[in-house]
Parts: structure tokens; C-alpha cells; sequence
């Protein structure tokens, strides 16, 4: 008989310094069937599908929820989550199954719970017939991960990868060692430790310190010591709850003492690594001197402050003001702004508007900019990704949607102005919308590293700026509350 497996996932990165509350209706949901749809669109979840497909496996659809990085969650989220999770689990343990499987993000928080993926893996194995079943779960990178997950699930895989080009690469990771574990009969255990470190994004890059050297430490000591799953969690900074930060875990049959040891030496490298790590940032108005100086184009402006891909609302204004100042040939930026697309559907294209455009989405924020614009095109915004091993894709695929979006122009400036924040990961988003990043002088991205993998081929030189914002890189300047002290930077 052919092994039965359950999927289901729960997707989302919260940025608790974000003012505006995630709602549900900001989730995509998929029932049932509906998640074997994802077969080939390039996603952890069609990385399990189509392994599991190659294994002959029987999968049990479940559901899954899942939305773009932002704001606080609500609670009902994570009941509504449950209650349809339960209702398809309960009648497949009743049948027989053999595995759980779960694509989690790891970093997600809500009004009442600070740690919705370890309340949803422990009340998974209260239920009858789950207690003992190998529970295979794959989170991202910058999972906050606490000791109810590692508590609960038999293995906890991670991208090793950042930007994220190995999303799909995990869930097939994870897929290998459910199989190794259904053949064998094998169900490993999960040890766990919390470096006490904390990471700003701008520092979770995998080409750079620290995470570099601890992943390579990682492979060496999962090969010496025969464990199945290293695992090493850079965290999300901008999440405030008790178990934020980076952190590391073994997946093994080993002895306790063997995993810890290897814990132990991670633990110790880590320590030296971040001691007096710093993120490189340059005030923004030298950065654009720079520019236009040395006039290596195109030149990007990184805004880690405003990195959409970490929650932020990306509609500030700092990066957009500057550019308006200086007189460069071609610029471009892109800025949510769902009120301003809104009021171009009621013009033409080729006509002038008078837009109040972004700088609503923060209080760091300066305010709306008042633009003259003349509107070239009206999409409904949606691209296919140009790289499917893209950040994008462990998100959504590799069919991403904007919403309704609009390409303006002011003098030297193109604008893509979106209703739905899309973080910069994809050249796509802008070849799409029928602009060329390649042909512009300064390019504005709303990012931190995952844009790495789209825009460093093109760039000639790049400035990550120092702006106010949700996303800070300066740690110590949002206001923690629940986070565990002590923990570096934050303390001594």
C-alpha cells in the first residue's frame, strides 16, 4: 500500500512594527484539491508534490492559508486555520496515514499568540492517532523558531539560502528525509538552541558574515557527525516575541550529547561572528552623490527600512523625494499606493494627473509627495516570474499579482504605482510593465537581500540607505517588548 502523507501549510512573516493589521481577506487560501494545483508552479509546495509523486505516494490535501509578508495578524486567522485544518486531518488519521507535511513560514505572529506555528504543532499531536507520526515540516530562513516547534515536530527543515532561491529545493530536502524515514522506520529527534543573537535583515544574507560561516559549519558538522538536518534559522528581527532571533537546531538519531556538541560549536561561532557586526549603511543624500560621481548605472538605492519583503508597507517617500531633486536622465521607482491607482482608472492614457502619491503607510513617513505625472499604461498587474528559482516564488509562485497598477511618468522618473505591495525580487515586475531596469540611470528598491539574486547581475554599483522606517536595521531603536533579554544587540 502506498504511504499516505498530509499537506497543508501557513505562510505568513509578520512585521509586528508595522502599524496596519493583516486582514484575513489578504490571505490566499487554497481547500482540498485545490492544493495539488500547485504541481509545477515552482513553490515549496510543488517541490513535495512532485517528489511525492516520484516516491508514489498517496497525498491527503488539507489547506492552506497564506499571505504576503505585513502586519500584525489577527487571531481568528489562526482559529479559522485550525478549525478547517482539523476538520480534513481528523478523517485522514481516522483512515490511516503515514506522515505529516507542512510548508510553514515560521515567522508569524498574532494578537494573542507569539508563536502560532508551535500552538499549531502542538495541538496537531493532541490529536488522536498524530502523537507518534513522523511530522516533517519546512520553514523560511527567517523563521523565529521556538522550542514548542522543535518540541513537536520529528524535523524542522529550512532554505539555507538567502535570497531564496532553495525554497523548493527544501521541501524536496524535506521530502528525501520523510522517505528515508518511512523506509527505514526511523523517526529522528530534534534538538534545539537560541544563539541570544539578534539579526537586522541586511544581515542574513548567505553570501555574507555571519551566515555564511555558519552555514558552511553546519554542512561540515551534519557530514562529520551523521545527522540527517542542520538546521539555522537567521530570524525575523521585526517580529517582537520571546523567541526572535537567530537560532539552530539538529535533526539526528544520534546520541543527545553528539547533537548538542554540534550545537554547542554553532553556538560559539555565532557568538565571534555577530560581536561587533554592523550593517553597512550610507546616508542616503551621500549615497546619491556617490551616484552621480562615479555614474556606474544602472545604480540602485536599497531601503532595507521600507523592505517589503519584510512586512513594511512600501509606499515611503524618502528614496522618491531624493531622486525628484537631483537631475539624473532616468530614474525609477516603485511604491504602493492602492487610493492612487484607483484614481487613474478614471483617466485616459497620455493624460496629466495631479497624484498625492504615497507616504500614508508609516508615521516615520514624511507624508504624501504631490506629483504631476502623465499616465502611460494601466495593467492589472500580473507578471510571470523570469526566475523561478526567484525569493518570490517560496512565497507565491511563480505567477505573482500586483493588483491594478499603473506605469507614470514625471520628467526623468518612470513609476510603477501597485495596489498590492510586491517585494523588488523579480526584474519581471518591471519588464512587464514595459520598462526596462536596464536602461535606468537609479533604480529605488524596497528591499533588504532578497533582491540580490534579479538586480545584482544588472547592477553596476549599489547603495543600501539608511531611511526611517518599520524595517530599520537599527535594532535598537524599536520598541521591544516581549522579546527574550538578554540578546545582543540589544544588551551588553
Amino acid at each position: 500500500m502506498n504511504p499516505r502523507i498530509f499537506l497543508a501549510g501557513l505562510f505568513h512573516e509578520t512585521n509586528t512594527f508595522v502599524e496596519q493589521p493583516t486582514p484575513m481577506a489578504a490571505f490566499e487560501i487554497l481547500r482540498g484539491d485545490e492544493l495539488l494545483d500547485c504541481l509545477g508552479n515552482d513553490s515549496p509546495m510543488d517541490g513535495f508534490l512532485q517528489t511525492a509523486r516520484n516516491y508514489g505516494w498517496t497525498v491527503v490535501p488539507g489547506v492552506d492559508y497564506r499571505a504576503a509578508p505585513s502586519g500584525p495578524v489577527g487571531d481568528a486567522v489562526l482559529n479559522l486555520f485550525w478549525d478547517e485544518l482539523r476538520q480534513r486531518l481528523e478523517p485522514a488519521l481516522a483512515s490511516g496515514l503515514e506522515a505529516i507535511f507542512l510548508i510553514l513560514h515560521g515567522a508569524m505572529a498574532t494578537e494573542s499568540y507569539d508563536d502560532p506555528e508551535g500552538e499549531l504543532l502542538r495541538r496537531l499531536r493532541e490529536l488522536p492517532g498524530a502523537q507518534d507520526l513522523p511530522l516533517f515540516v519546512v520553514l523560511d530562513l527567517h523563521a523565529n523558531v521556538s522550542e514548542a516547534m522543535t518540541r513537536n515536530a520529528s524535523a524542522l527543515i529550512p532554505y539555507r539560502k538567502n535570497p531564496h532561491t532553495d525554497a523548493r529545493e527544501a521541501a524536496v530536502r524535506g521530502s528525501q528525509l520523510l522517505w528515508r524515514s518511512l523506509t527505514s522506520g526511523k523517526t529522528p529527534h530534534t534538538h534545539f538552541l537560541h544563539s541570544r543573537v539578534l539579526l537586522a535583515p541586511t544581515q542574513t544574507g548567505t553570501a555574507d558574515t555571519p551566515m555564511r560561516e555558519l552555514e558552511a559549519m553546519a554542512r561540515t558538522l551534519e557530514k562529520s557527525a551523521g545527522h540527517w538536518e542542520i538546521g539555522i534559522a537567521a530570524g525575523f528581527a521585526h517580529a517582537d516575541t520571546p523567541d526572535t532571533g537567530l537560532s539552530f537546531w539538529v535533526v539526528s538519531e544520534q546520541p543527545e550529547i553528539s547533537c548538542h556538541k554540534s550545537l554547542e560549536s554553532l553556538f560559539q561561532e555565532a557568538r565571534a561572528l555577530t560581536l561587533n557586526l554592523h550593517p553597512p549603511e550610507w546616508d542616503l543624500a551621500e549615497a546619491i552623490d556617490r551616484i552621480a560621481e562615479e555614474k556606474k548605472f544602472p545604480a540602485l538605492l536599497v531601503e532595507p527600512a521600507d523592505n517589503i519583503g519584510g512586512g513594511t508597507p512600501g509606499d515611503a517617500t524618502f528614496i522618491l523625494r531624493a531622486l525628484l531633486e537631483r537631475k539624473f536622465e532616468r530614474t525609477g521607482v516603485i511604491i504602493n499606493d492602492p487610493a492612487a491607482v484607483q484614481l487613474l482608472q478614471n483617466h485616459a492614457v497620455g493624460e496629466t494627473v495631479n497624484l498625492s502619491l504615497g507616504g500614508r503607510g508609516s508615521h516615520f513617513d514624511k507624508g504624501p509627495v504631490d506629483l504631476k505625472v502623465t499616465l502611460e499604461a494601466l495593467t492589472n498587474g500580473k507578471f510571470e516570474l523570469e526566475d523561478k528559482l526567484s525569493h518570490l516564488a517560496s512565497m507565491a509562485g511563480s505567477q505573482i499579482a500586483m493588483g491594478p497598477t499603473a506605469r507614470v511618468r514625471h520628467g526623468h522618473m518612470v513609476l510603477l504605482i501597485t495596489t498590492q505591495p510586491t517585494a523588488p525580487f523579480d526584474l519581471g515586475q518591471w519588464r512587464s510593465q514595459g520598462v526596462d531596469p536596464e536602461d535606468l540611470e537609479v533604480i529605488g528598491v524596497k528591499a533588504a537581500v532578497g533582491h540580490r539574486q534579479a538586480y545584482d547581475p544588472i547592477a553596476k554599483s549599489s547603495f543600501t540607505v539608511r531611511t526611517p522606517g518599520p524595517g530599520t536595521s537599527d535594532l535598537r531603536s524599536l520598541p521591544y517588548q516581549k522579546i527574550r533579554r538578554p540578546i545582543h544587540p540589544l544588551d551588553p
